[in-house]
């Protein structure tokens, strides 16, 4: 019988193996006397059942997508940005494919940013049709940020390389849009196409903030994305508004600034 294999070795094969490779590590080691090779079986079974919880949870977020299929493109749409006291509101629309086979899709602030930026690539990769769009911060102060959401998300629209039958909306309805749209109560935790969106939107949005922050460093955009975190508050008092704050939501720290 040849040398057993050390169990550091076993570890980094787990480590290094996709999932359709788990049945055969399974089979190979589930049968070693070493407790060390035992528990790392057990790890590769482990995952094996949570890879199926979560293609269970993935087909669960297509009801929506299954339900409007017979019309035609599905596409979700969801923004990123309405709260901040800085930069754009950004919104994305997707659609993808109808056998997506994306895992982890969730609502963006249900994700960490390293996932997010994960599944954007697979998601601009694999998707049929992404569209972004957005309001700046002028905008924002000129026409108020529900209305510049529903601005953003039009353009978002029309940026698709392909026309939407369907629109899923993350609760809103979308002014000024033809499209047949269901708007769906915290839809980016309920449909793969919002979520999508949703994520979309979230990295384009923090992507965009972190360029800011190299510009103007002061405000510590990298950090609150716009977001009107205590640190971001004290230098709006200390610096004043920059070209990107919205004016509109700013104005108690600017008084407060002058007194």
């Amino acid at each position: 019988m040849g040398e057993l294999k050390k169990i550091t070795e076993i570890k980094a094969e787990l480590q290094a193996a996709e999932e359709s490779m788990l049945p055969s590590f399974i089979l190979k080691y589930q049968n070693d006397r070493r407790a060390g090779v035992k528990k790392l079986a057990e790890q590769a079974r482990k995952r094996l059942v949570a890879l199926e919880q979560e293609r269970e949870r993935i087909e669960g977020l297509k009801v929506y997508e299954r339900q409007y299929d017979h019309k035609g493109y599905v596409c979700g749409i969801d923004e990123a940005g309405r709260g901040p006291l800085a930069g754009p509101v950004v919104a994305a629309a997707v659609i993808l494919p109808r056998d997506c086979k994306i895992l982890y899709i969730n609502d963006s602030k249900k994700l960490c940013a390293s996932k997010r930026e994960e599944l954007y690539d697979m998601i601009m990769e694999q998707a049929v049709a992404v569209g972004v769009g957005m309001a700046d911060p002028a905008r924002i102060d000129e026409i108020n940020i529900l209305q510049a959401t529903y601005e953003a998300m039009r353009q978002a629209i029309q940026n698709l390389s392909v026309t939407p039958d369907i629109l899923l909306n993350d609760a809103v309805t979308i002014p000024q849009v033809e499209i047949l749209q269901v708007p769906i109560i915290k839809g980016d935790a309920k449909s793969i196409s919002i979520g999508a969106a949703s994520i979309i939107a979230k990295v384009t949005r923090d992507r965009l903030m972190v360029e800011y922050d190299r510009i103007m460093p002061e405000y510590g955009f990298a950090r609150n994305k716009g977001y009107g975190s205590r640190e971001h508050i004290e230098a709006i008092k200390k610096h004043g508004a920059s070209c990107i704050h919205r004016q509109s939501f700013i104005k108690k720290f600017l008084q407060s600034r002058e007194h």
